[in-house]
């Protein structure tokens, strides 16, 4: 095979589908099972659902019903966990599931809309515990594939009693199964790192095996083109990782490729007619396609980002696929709250139009080639293949009459059954409509007007729908992140405490300096000047010796030189820097304090009150602390848990607390020690932030739901118990977001530790409160981000966030900007006031007395610029002409002007009159023509060397002096050499007196206008030389006879 081909499926794009067109009203469940989690046929879509502890499954059709919605249902169905489950290849409405009840069951489905039978068709008991994994054969009906905890078995359904095989035990807990196309072979893979085949019918045991996985954790194994395996898993470093497999040969892999590091299942789905294989990662926001080669090899044909984290994902069979779009394949995406289709389409000229044969090989049709008892006797027939164009498609039979649900109160004898479905109609307060699926656009869906045409909009009615459409707008929706220049750097950074507890920050700025802690014994923190950027040195640094590991630490808000550390030792050590920086190792603090009996989690310093800290300890209190007088001034308690993050009000009257016994506190502790207000909070334990959003009105909290799944909360400070307003996902990683809020701008950036992205979203009051605006990637993993007052900020750059982002070894600062046209004015509508937060509004005593202050406010405007507000209005500029002026037909007279005042502009005389107006010799006609010519063969020449468009203009001079005939025979000799006559110099240099001052003075002031770096030309520059000639000749010519007659004089004397 040529290497070189190209493949017709390496263009196939990923296309989401709208949000209208999504199946909603899902509560899709994410157990720890080895299945799935959806399964399509041509006609039902069936997932796991949460309720029930994952017995029951939901339930839904590929396509809307007739009223345009998707009708979501869920059905029990087992007594345990549905682990796996799959819709036979040859009736849609089969479904076979299995569970950790130890039962299979086989289902007849019916509508959505109708309440489904409560009893299954068929039910199995293996007795072999817990099953995991079930699979129907691929072209024979009744067979399936069971897989328990450690043994697959194989089953025919018309024979209840036993199964027909069970395969060799495996030595660990069996993770997939996998049929051949043509259900000679099954392939399973296991978590003692073994991949199997097995040949059923001749042996018990594998016919193939090895060693070939890296890694216990779960692994997918699926059959690919011809004998070729397919397996996902992870390789030894934990990344995620494909591999190609010949089925005959077991032992080394023919073709892998690692994927990006994460603890989630990598889901794979193939397609046998295209050779396309999806990879989808759980709790993973992106899908990747790539193609299998019959080479064989991996070669990637797309990157697909989602807007929701996946649960599991299946695909479509080739039945329902819109053909005369180019549709190759379609895959279900199902997230917490949605079924999300994706249509992988190859681009084409004619699509919409007609069918492509050559993207739609037969595919196998939907009858068994056999029974299961023949396959078991021997028989290898093959389903057979059908073709997908829509001409040779079985015509549908009229649909009969929809039969109508029948009422909630049925007769006590029992349901009233379908005769043709044998499903009773529906009564299940379940089955509700998704209430965003698209309306049907089919002409008999439309309104009874006589016309066939629907109402026009109004304007009203036009602006909410756009405005629905695109979604609330943020205009800092495309904020930017800059790396500054590295002369501002701190580099060489050596020996940093990047494992800091996960309530700690990781490291700590003011306006002037850093404190960074150090990875050495005796909780030694280093800091480092911000005016004295650079290259650290080499040798040892003067520190701040704590004696104890550090927890965390904080500056003095109105201190730069105060910084305030936390110890394990539940002591809180306050040390003053010195003016301009360590010079020396610090061992003595001005002030410990102490009063916690257990190690502290961390510390805040009052937002305008000095000289006021608040701690939280393990031993579940929080404690004010005035650094005045070195005492305990209040111990708040009413915690059950661990406190992951403490955040006072902007008025400074409230502290809100946020805790792992999953309750979100308010507290006003100058009225009360118990907390004023609670309510429950994130549902994960794994950490939380707490911050102060909207003047104070809200509450985010950043944690992770029930799954781990990163997210943020929005709370009313006013009402905690009912709940968080509003939540949105941020995916799965381990790290807790650190949030910093601009009150100025209220956009909040999200970061955590070990992350390369940092969020950006615009927190507003009203729905949808999440704006995302652009995200910033750093280039290696950060292990700290923290901000500068907003006056360190550039407003003529329009920067509105500066921060520090800490790496393994340097700090560097970026700049947080937003685009804008008019940046010589100053941003008003970005800017506004900001408060004086480096000078305090009161003491520390005054506010324990019940004393409220309020910060200075100052503008950021610069004294030179002027408010955008201000800005002189622009009279609107039309960027095109109007179609008139290019289709408006020219007359010559009018084209002769426009090149005359293009040739005088250029040569800078637009207001002067030309002395060579009054010349004779030359008529205005042949003038207009001769300069007509020297522009367009000006603009041919551009970009040519000057000597070669020199020859030209001569010669082109040359014969049009010899055509119109001089009087003279020196001039007109001269003209003949230098290829222009007399007239020509003086009118292309603009001069009336033969002088060689004046053609000197105006040679240089044309030669240089007409620069090709200023819009000119070799051309035009050529001229000028040759005029210039023609007169230095012609200054000789009218010499000669002076010096001849003085040459005679002289003879004579």
């Amino acid at each position: 095979m040529n290497r070189f081909k190209t493949s017709k499926f390496k263009n196939t794009t990923p296309k989401i589908a709208k949000k209208d067109d999504w199946i909603n009203n899902v509560r899709a469940g994410s157990f720890s099972c080895q299945g799935n989690h959806i399964k399509a046929s041509s006609k039902l879509v069936a997932f796991n659902a949460e309720q029930a502890g994952g017995g029951m499954l939901g339930l839904s059709s590929v396509k809307p019903g007739s009223d345009g919605q998707w009708t979501v249902t869920q059905f029990s169905c087992h007594s345990d966990l549905v682990t796996d489950m799959d819709f036979s290849p040859f009736d849609e409405s089969l479904l076979a599931t299995c569970s950790a009840d130890e039962t299979v069951k086989l289902w007849h489905l019916c509508d959505p809309e109708l309440q489904q039978s409560g009893s299954p068709e068929l039910t199995l008991r293996p007795g072999q515990g817990r099953l995991e994994l079930v699979l129907f054969h691929p072209t024979s009906s009744a067979l399936l594939a069971v897989g328990s905890n450690k043994s697959p078995l194989i089953w025919d359904t018309n024979r209840q009693d036993a199964p027909l095989a069970v395969l060799e035990q495996h030595s660990d807990q069996l993770q997939s199964l996998s049929w051949k196309r043509d259900g000679s072979l099954l392939a399973t893979s296991c978590k003692d790192k073994m991949l199997r085949v097995f040949d059923p019918r001749a042996q018990l045991t594998p016919v193939q095996s090895a060693k070939s996985l890296q890694s216990n954790k779960d692994s997918r194994i699926l059959w690919a083109k011809d004998d070729f395996l397919l397996t996902t898993g992870f390789d030894m470093m934990r990344s995620r990782e494909v591999r190609l497999w010949d089925s005959r040969k077991l032992s080394s892999s023919l073709s892998s490729v690692t994927l990006s590091t994460s603890s989630g299942t990598l889901i794979p789905l193939f397609d046998d007619d295209t050779g396309l294989l999806i990879l989808a990662g759980m709790g993973d926001t992106v899908v990747d396609c790539f193609e299998v080669s019959s080479e064989p090899s991996l070669s990637q044909v797309s990157h697909c980002l989602m807007d929701t984290s996946t649960r599991g994902v299946a695909m479509v069979p080739k039945w329902t696929l819109d053909v005369t779009s180019c549709e190759v394949m379609r895959v279900l995406q199902l997230t917490d709250s949605c079924i999300v289709p994706i249509s992988y389409q190859v681009p084409r000229k004619h699509t919409g139009q007609e069918f492509h044969e050559d993207l739609y090989p037969d595919t196998v049709g939907t009858t068994p080639a056999m029974s299961a008892e023949e396959w078991w006797q021997g028989g290898n027939k093959q389903v057979e293949k059908v073709s997908l164009h829509p001409d040779k498609q079985p015509k549908q039979k009229a649909p009969a009459a929809k039969p109508m649900p029948a009422k909630k109160e049925l007769a006590s004898g029992g349901s009233k059954e379908d005769p043709a479905r044998g499903c009773s109609a529906s009564s299940s307060p379940l089955s509700t409509p998704s209430s965003s699926a698209a309306p049907s656009r089919s002409p008999s869906s439309t309104s009874g007007l006589s016309s066939g045409f629907l109402p026009s909009p109004s304007p009203s009615q036009s602006a909410k729908a756009i405005q629905s459409m695109l979604g609330p707008m943020s205009k800092f929706r495309h904020i930017k992140g800059t790396v500054m220049h590295r002369d501002t750097h701190i580099t060489n950074m050596r020996g940093l405490n990047l494992t800091t507890p996960g309530e700690c920050d990781g490291f700590c700025v003011n306006r002037h300096r850093v404190a960074v802690p150090l990875a050495i014994s005796g909780g030694q923190i280093a800091v480092f000047e911000l005016s004295q950027p650079g290259r650290v040195p080499d040798t040892a640094l003067p520190t701040i010796q704590n004696s104890v590991n550090v927890v965390d630490f904080a500056w003095d808000p109105f201190d730069t030189h105060r910084l305030a550390v936390a110890g394990d030792d539940a002591k809180i050590r306050v040390w003053q820097v010195p003016e301009g920086g360590l010079k020396e190792t610090l061992t003595e603090p001005d002030l410990i304090l102490q009063g916690h009996t257990e190690k502290i989690y961390s510390i805040k310093f009052h937002p305008l009150a000095s000289g006021l800290l608040v701690s939280s300890s393990y031993d579940l209190t929080v404690r004010l602390w005035n650094l005045e007088s070195g005492d305990e001034v209040k111990i708040l308690t009413g915690h059950e848990e661990q406190i992951f993050g403490m955040a006072w009000s902007p008025d400074g009257k409230l502290l809100a607390t946020v805790c792992k016994d999953g309750k979100v506190r308010i507290y006003d502790p100058r009225k009360s020690t118990a907390p004023v207000q609670e309510g429950p909070g994130p549902e994960g334990h794994r950490g939380a932030r707490v911050v102060w959003v909207c003047d104070g009105k809200y509450l985010l909290v950043s944690g992770f739901d029930s799954r781990s799944e990163r997210a943020l909360y929005l709370y009313s400070a006013d009402s905690l118990s009912t709940g968080a307003t509003a939540s949105t996902l941020m995916g799965v990683a381990p790290s807790t977001l650190i949030p910093f809020y601009d009150p100025d701008t209220s956009v909040i950036i999200l970061t955590g530790k070990g992350d390369t992205r940092v969020h950006i979203y615009e927190i507003v009051p009203d729905a949808p409160h999440f704006i995302e605006c652009s995200s910033y990637h750093s280039q290696e993993p950060h292990k700290g981000l923290a901000f500068l007052p907003k006056t360190e900020c550039n407003v003529r750059d329009v920067e509105i966030a500066r921060g520090l982002i800490l790496t393994k070894t340097s700090i560097e600062p970026v700049a947080f900007s937003v685009p804008r046209v008019k940046k010589e004015f100053f941003q008003d509508d970005l800017y506004i006031d900001t408060a004086v937060c480096w000078e305090p509004a009161l003491t520390a005593s005054a506010w324990l007395s019940g004393i409220n202050g309020k910060h200075k406010k100052i503008s950021l405007k610069p004294k030179d610029m002027t408010p955008v507000s201000e800005a002189p209005k622009e009279a609107p500029v039309r960027k095109y002409l109007p179609s008139s002026v290019y289709l408006e037909e020219k007359t010559d007279e009018q084209k002769k002007d426009e090149l005359l005042s293009a040739m005088v502009a250029k040569l800078g005389n637009m207001d002067d009159p030309l002395p060579q107006e009054s010349f004779e010799g030359v008529d205005e006609d042949e003038w207009a023509k001769y300069f007509a010519q020297i522009i367009v063969m000006g603009a041919q020449v551009v970009g040519r060397a000057f000597a070669r468009a020199l020859r030209q203009e001569y010669a082109a001079s040359q014969a049009a002096a010899q055509a119109r005939g001089r009087s003279g025979q020196q001039s007109a000799a001269a003209s003949s050499i230098t290829g222009m006559s007399l007239q020509e110099a003086q009118q292309i240099l603009n001069i009336t007196t033969l002088t060689p001052e004046e053609i000197q003075k105006s040679y240089e002031h044309l030669f240089k206008v007409n620069d090709k770096s200023v819009g000119g030309s070799f051309y035009l520059q050529s001229k000028v030389v040759r005029a210039k000639e023609r007169l230095d000749e012609e200054l000789s010519i009218q010499s000669e006879p002076q010096q001849q007659q003085q040459k005679q004089q002289n003879t004579e004397t």
